[in-house]
């Protein structure tokens, strides 16, 4: 999956813009719909457990993609229930 690389090398860069987390949720949303964003979401759940526990110094990039990518669930289900 695309999003999953695309978040690994901005783990490895230590780099994250707002607008480049926006997108990358869109294009898996609209690649494989939200099932695609929350096989993100479980992915993103373990690695930041895992960077957390060996201290790694972008551990906390890691927690604002998985905070990010379950805003970006709530807001898509609320949206879709709005419909």
């Amino acid at each position: 999956m695309r999003a999953l690389e695309d978040i690994a090398q901005t783990l490895r860069l230590g780099q994250l813009h707002p607008t480049a987390v926006l997108n990358t949720l869109i294009t898996a949303e609209n690649e494989g719909g939200l099932s695609a964003v929350r096989h993100i979401e479980r992915q993103l759940t373990r690695s930041a457990d895992a960077l957390s526990e060996r201290r790694h110094p972008h551990s906390q990039l890691a927690q604002i993609w998985l905070n990010s990518t379950r805003a970006y669930l709530v807001a898509q289900t609320e949206q879709k229930q709005a419909v």
